[in-house]
């Protein structure tokens, strides 16, 4: 099985710096791949993994496991958790990692961080982790590849994928034109 060592350092060397959630997630990441039987050093078509928080967890997944946005392997879910599901799609199965929130340093500072981010390496994984079965069933419209459907907003006349389209009233419609844009115009 692979060796934590390289696997932190490729997930530095992707997020730019070691911290907590960088070990966190290297560590779920090979737990994940390993309840799998997946080699974390090897880049596997078969994976996709949703993460449920937007934070340095997820750089960590996404540099060991080769999953991206930009594949289709690498699905946000905006839970705010530290938890991540892997998925192998040759065989449905899925598997659930979580953090077990404990504080693990009496210390502050600089010297806290050193101190908890040993702890995070080194701690039995039944400490720092819940691992769970899961099944997961992925939409088509999820799924990498292709685009498998198109329509256009009848609002805004834009192009939509991957059946993400809201249908009202029999009027299709995009997500900002449906709900509000997370944008506006600027004069």
């Amino acid at each position: 099985m692979a060796d934590i060592d390289l696997l932190l350092a490729r997930a530095k060397e992707f997020h730019g710096d070691m911290c907590a959630g960088i070990i966190l997630g290297t560590r779920m990441t090979m737990i994940g791949m390993r309840e799998l039987h997946m080699d974390p050093m090897i880049r596997n078509r078969d994976l996709i993994v949703y993460v449920e928080i937007d934070r340095c967890i997820a750089d960590a997944i996404q540099a060991i496991t080769g999953c991206s946005l930009g594949h289709r392997t690498l699905k946000y879910l905006p839970y705010g958790k530290f938890a991540a599901t892997f998925i192998n799609l040759a065989t449905q199965d899925a598997v659930r990692v979580s953090v077990l929130e404990k504080k693990r340093t009496e210390k502050s500072g600089p010297e806290a961080m050193k101190e908890a981010g040993k702890i995070l390496r080194d701690a039995p994984e039944d400490d720092l982790f819940r691992v769970q079965k899961v099944r997961v069933v992925i939409p088509d419209g999820d799924l990498p590849g292709l685009p498998k459907h198109r329509a256009r907003c009848s609002r805004c006349g834009e192009m939509i994928l991957d059946d993400k389209e809201i249908v009202t009233e029999e009027t299709i419609l995009c997500g900002n034109c449906a709900r509000g844009s997370y944008y506006t115009e600027a004069d």
